[in-house]
């Protein structure tokens, strides 16, 4: 008949199942890490489009990412409010705050 183990047996175990664990769990979030740093590496201020290396122009105070290859221009979060802001945006910028549903500055559309 097997013997049943003791809580002092079953606690250390236990304990040592937790410690295995963490440990892996620990070392998925290192690899992750370290994959996203790689893409990081290999993609930092690339084309979404054409690959090619992007340089920063100043758009109205504000660094809009553009590619030197297909003349993209891309922002990142948060920088179409901060381009937008100007009391007038401009034919572009009113033809993007129409394209995104926002008011228009002017009130009114030019006839």
């Amino acid at each position: 008949m097997p013997m049943k183990p003791s809580s002092s047996e079953e606690e250390y175990f236990q304990k040592e199942n937790q410690r295995k664990v963490r440990m892996l769990r620990e070392k998925a979030a290192r690899e992750v890490k370290e994959d996203r740093d790689e893409l990081k590496k290999l993609h930092w201020m690339r084309c979404p489009k054409c690959g090619m290396q992007l340089a920063e122009l100043n758009f109205r105070g504000v660094e809009v990412d553009s590619c030197v290859s297909c003349g993209g221009m891309f922002l990142d979060k948060g920088e179409i409010e901060k381009a937008m802001a100007f009391k007038d945006p401009g034919w572009l910028g009113r033809a993007v705050m129409n394209f995104f549903g926002a008011e228009d500055d002017l009130g009114k559309k030019e006839e």
